[in-house]
């Protein structure tokens, strides 16, 4: 790629947009080059506006930027967006119909018919649903959304098993870290030495988000997967990482019971990126820690730069068929990083181009 594309990020100084903002430092295909937030902070370097708190320093060209109003005029094409779902419900659609294409995180539009809930390995087919966009048809511009950060987790641990063998019943609970809740997040009266069993929406959103993912592009919408699942969700004095405890029953697409060793097969040959050289791709999207007490989130958060997703703790369910734990970074692969990579596999698809451009090339 011989020049950058300018990128834009929507909600910068919040704890999403300064991950962006982290992983996008050096990134060799998308340069920072628009911040925009509240009112309180647009107008101000955003050194000023935003209170940095990850564990990576502040790059200096980005402090210096002055942060913009959230406004279509004046951003780059491409916008990463990194908003709370009610102000994102108002505000994407006006970049989309501007004529940018808004790769969101936000819960806002994940369920909408023609909006795409993509993770690459997985469902890229579903990105199809950009042209049945009005604001594609009109402007060029559309939204694409990545899930849930419990919710991708599991499905990247679920894609090759459903792919193999079938799969009818999902039954998880998770246990998530703090920042999943933004900052400051949860309250240390609230969350230290304890656990609280309830986070707004999660269940409902892991739910739906899980059967889409993995569901079937039809004419101009998804089939979700018919599967019945159900979910547990925790949140627990975790920083960064999301586990889950997972049992499922299979299907019969072998025609004969599974083993630990198809299981294992499964997760271990799952790499449907492989050759397409995607930025912030894992090599191994799906890892296997076969150590009893793993994976654990100090530990594996981080494997594939915290994109992978690690599994273990593989043993028969007595209830179902199997059950094992499945791990995943909550504000890497389940939030910035995974929108990235989203906008990674659109421009190796020639999708961040000018609609009128891509349709001369095509």
């Amino acid at each position: 790629m011989q020049s950058k594309y300018p990128i834009g990020i929507l909600g910068a100084t919040g704890m999403v947009g300064q991950r962006f903002i982290q992983l996008l430092e050096n990134h060799p295909w998308f340069e920072v080059a628009w911040l925009a937030a509240s009112d309180r902070s647009s107008g101000r370097k955003y050194g000023d506006a935003a209170r940095w708190r990850l564990d990576t320093p502040l790059p200096d060209r980005i402090a210096r930027m002055t942060v913009s109003p959230a406004e279509p005029a004046g951003a780059p094409r491409i916008i990463f967006a990194a908003l709370d779902a009610d102000i994102a419900r108002e505000m994407e659609p006006r970049f989309a119909a501007a004529g940018c294409a808004v790769v969101s995180n936000s819960s806002a539009f994940r369920m909408h018919a023609n909006v795409p809930l993509v993770i690459p390995e997985v469902n890229p087919e579903h990105l199809h649903l950009i042209e049945e966009q009005p604001w594609r048809k009109e402007s060029g511009g559309y939204m694409v959304t990545n899930p849930n950060c419990s919710a991708i987790g599991l499905v990247m641990a679920l894609k090759p098993l459903e792919e193999r063998f079938g799969l009818e019943q999902i039954f998880v609970a998770t246990m998530q870290a703090v920042s999943g809740a933004g900052y400051p997040g949860v309250p240390s009266m609230d969350i230290l030495g304890n656990v609280v069993p309830y986070i707004k929406s999660e269940e409902e959103k892991m739910e739906a988000e899980t059967l889409k993912l993995l569901g079937r592009l039809a004419e101009h919408a998804v089939e979700p997967l018919a599967a019945r699942m159900t979910a547990h969700c925790n949140r627990v004095a975790v920083e960064d990482g999301h586990t889950e405890s997972v049992s499922i029953k299979l299907g019969n697409k072998l025609g004969r019971p599974v083993t630990r060793e198809d299981m294992l097969a499964a997760w271990a040959e799952f790499q449907p990126l492989a050759g397409l050289n995607l930025p912030m791709a894992p090599e191994q999207p799906v890892e296997w820690a076969p150590q009893d007490d793993r994976p654990q989130p100090r530990l594996d958060r981080n494997r594939g730069r915290g994109m992978g997703v690690t599994v273990g703790r593989l043993r028969p369910c007595g209830l179902l068929d199997w059950k094992f734990t499945v791990l995943s970074h909550n504000t890497i692969r389940g939030a910035a990083g995974a929108a990235i990579l989203n906008a990674e596999l659109l421009a190796s698809l020639g999708k961040l181009e000018p609609a009128s451009v891509a349709a001369a090339q095509a």
